[in-house]
């Protein structure tokens, strides 16, 4: 599957788990709810990936984790805060580059309308 493949279904996972919840909960909440509702899409999910840094030839475990990996190429950051900054968006990017990832999702699930939500992020660009 490509990654625009694997976009389309965790989207519609994203869907599923704002319909069923709504906003307010917790981040670590809607976690746990979408790993389920993804591997039930049939996708491969990797929760909590420790994320090194390579500085010079040393790679540095600085406690970076990815929300969450799929199928092993598209990464997704959750958060559920009143607005979505730049910061998160930085956070992703970084993520990105560090995994050498192409793309990534932002989701804030703390929204009245979660297609609004749903941020693209590929090779250092919102999308």
């Amino acid at each position: 599957m490509t990654e625009n493949e694997i976009t389309y279904i965790i989207r519609k996972g994203i869907f599923n788990v704002y319909n069923g919840l709504g906003p307010g909960l917790l981040e670590s909440v809607y976690h746990k709810i979408l790993i389920y509702e993804l591997e039930d899409l049939g996708l491969e999910v990797k929760s909590e990936i420790l994320l090194p840094v390579k500085y010079g030839e040393v790679l540095f475990d600085c406690n970076f984790r990815i929300d969450l990996l799929i199928e092993d190429k598209v990464i997704v950051e959750l958060k559920s805060v009143k607005n979505l900054e730049d910061i998160h968006y930085k956070q992703l990017n970084t993520y990105l580059k560090l995994s050498d990832k192409k793309l990534g999702l932002l989701v804030n699930f703390n929204t009245d309308k979660i297609l609004d939500s749903i941020k693209r992020v590929a090779n250092n660009l919102e999308h």
